[in-house]
């Protein structure tokens, strides 16, 4: 079920020879990077794994209904490398969350995290994202149907508050009541989620950002793990929040510049530091995208590299090597070719 991700594996796996800090105990949430639908699907986790071996990943929300009646590998599949990796799950009906959580620990996946947070429209008809923060005790109903059914953990990734309700004890009643369920790890986005009015773009946007509310959970919840999640952007910002919460969750930052990534194992897990260049990730992704294509003929190199075009930013040459890099034009040619050519001066034709 899981796919072998053949010689790139070893690639990736050659810079973990792994040195812990000190003698704390190892906390697998201490970074990692949001799902994100549209974004961190499985070709994009294998990119980011070859920049951190250790920041947890995510993936995409899946939703129940997409599990039971619709192709479980074509959701479920992932490579070997990804590990440690955690399945999303959007749903509220425990039973269909027991057997989607079941699927996911068959699949091998690390963890089974489930959206509390998503805010658009479509989840709220479909009575799952953050609308379920107003029915904790549904929440605790799934958690508990899920943790009879797997033995792996079980997350919940939440908002702060619902539309204009802003008060820490619905934040904190939430989390209460689903800890007593023996959840033990929250992922909180420090922002509240407008269920009508606001698109999800301006949902991570407009809302004001209350990170004393993730740091006031850790207070009152010690035993827990609490993770935050929310516009997130640099070192300090990391390490400002780690001295509140267990553990950090970047998003749209860690897609937009990857390259971040390859300093996460040695500043923040102890580990020895990311030896791969850049030269020898467009390798490992070439060797990557040419099995992929192989085995899916619907399957095209662009929708592997869009993952890929922050890499290069800020270097001599990075926007050439995104419009190459980007071109649907470019898809029925070499992979490899593509990758020459954006490195080659603006100056250099473009043809179909």
């Amino acid at each position: 079920m899981i796919e072998q991700s053949g010689q790139t594996n070893t690639v990736a796996e050659s810079q973990v020879d792994v040195v812990r800090r000190n003698s704390a105990p190892f906390n697998p949430w201490r970074l990692s990077v949001a799902p994100m639908i549209a974004w961190t699907d499985r070709h994009c986790r294998f990119f980011h794994r070859l920049l951190t071996r250790e920041a947890r990943l995510y993936t995409e929300m899946i939703t129940t209904g997409a599990l039971i009646h619709g192709n479980v590998p074509l959701h479920l599949d992932f490579n070997e490398v990804e590990h440690a990796v955690a399945l999303q799950l959007g749903g509220s009906e425990p039973a269909d969350l027991a057997h989607c959580a079941k699927l996911g620990e068959r699949w091998g996946y690390d963890e089974i995290n489930l959206n509390c947070g998503c805010p658009s429209e479509r989840v709220l008809k479909g009575a799952f994202g953050a609308c379920l923060m107003n029915e904790p005790q549904l929440v605790a109903d799934g958690v508990k149907a899920m943790r009879d059914a797997v033995s792996i953990p079980v997350t919940v990734k939440h908002r702060i508050g619902i539309d204009d309700e802003t008060r820490y004890s619905f934040v904190r009643d939430f989390v209460g009541t689903i800890a007593d369920a023996g959840c033990e790890v929250f992922i909180v986005h420090a922002r509240n989620a407008w269920l009508k009015g606001l698109s999800p773009k301006e949902n991570r946007e407009i809302p004001p950002l209350r990170y004393e509310v993730a740091h006031q959970l850790k207070r009152d919840f010690p035993q827990l793990t609490i993770v935050i999640n929310g516009g997130i952007t640099n070192d300090e910002a990391v390490e400002h929040h780690l001295a509140h919460v267990d553990g950090v969750m970047v998003g749209r930052e860690a897609y937009h510049r990857p390259w971040w990534l390859t300093e996460w194992d040695a500043r923040y897990f102890g580990a020895a530091p990311s030896t791969l260049t850049m030269d020898e990730v467009e390798d490992a992704m070439c060797a990557y995208i040419e099995r992929a294509c192989a085995k899916r003929e619907d399957l095209y190199w662009p929708a592997i590299t869009r993952h890929m075009l922050g890499m290069r930013q800020g270097l001599k040459g990075s926007r050439r090597w995104r419009q190459v890099l980007s071109d649907f034009r470019l898809k029925h040619g070499p992979v490899r070719e593509a990758f020459a050519l954006a490195h080659q001066p603006a100056a250099a034709a473009v043809t179909a």
